[in-house]
């Protein structure tokens, strides 16, 4: 996607004249921006609206990634990055941004309109094992198995090669039962 069709409050246009576009009918909102109502809204136009957010070094993982690449409508209310270098890095949050702070390596991540994205078996891993935490993901693992029905599988697959994982029982079992919802 061209950055033309772009829109983010505040830098060629207020909030307020975007919000009368909308009004009007000549842009929709998606994620951080708006863009023309006649754009087609794919992955790599979910990713753009967010790329202030996703700093060099982080990549769109969980939640956010799943609904980068189509699973939902709107993003989530709280957007998840990871780490994607060896070293540290000190991230900049804030109350719709949450930091992880555990690589994810290089072939686990693919780039999406400019931002790096955890790959949909990656993501299907990484919201597997956050379930037990956060019962809420279970509708973002749902969603994502729709738009990559191979992916609760390979990320099962990739789950039970781990050793010593938090929450891997759970994230075993809703993947297990991903799979066989597929068939």
């Amino acid at each position: 996607m061209h950055p033309a069709f772009l829109y983010v409050p505040g830098e060629r246009l207020s909030q307020s004249e975007l919000s009368a576009a909308r009004i009007d009918g000549h842009v929709v909102e998606v994620g951080d921006a708006y863009v023309p109502a006649d754009l087609i809204e794919g992955p790599d136009v979910r990713a753009s609206t967010i790329a202030t957010l996703v700093r060099p070094g982080t990549a769109a993982s969980g939640p956010t990634a799943a609904w980068i690449h189509g699973a939902g409508d709107a993003p989530p209310a709280v957007h998840h990055i990871r780490r994607c270098v060896e070293r540290r890095i000190r991230a900049v949050t804030s109350s719709r941004l949450v930091f992880h702070d555990t690589v994810v390596p290089s072939s686990d991540l693919q780039q999406i309109g400019g931002v790096l994205v955890s790959t949909p078996m990656r993501t299907m891993l990484d919201l597997a094992t956050t379930l037990h935490r956060d019962p809420r993901v279970l509708t973002w693992m749902d969603r994502l198995a729709i738009v990559f029905p191979e992916a609760p599988e390979a990320a099962g697959d990739a789950l039970r090669d781990m050793s010593r994982v938090p929450g891997s029982r759970v994230g075993t079992a809703v993947l297990e039962r991903l799979s066989l919802k597929k068939r």
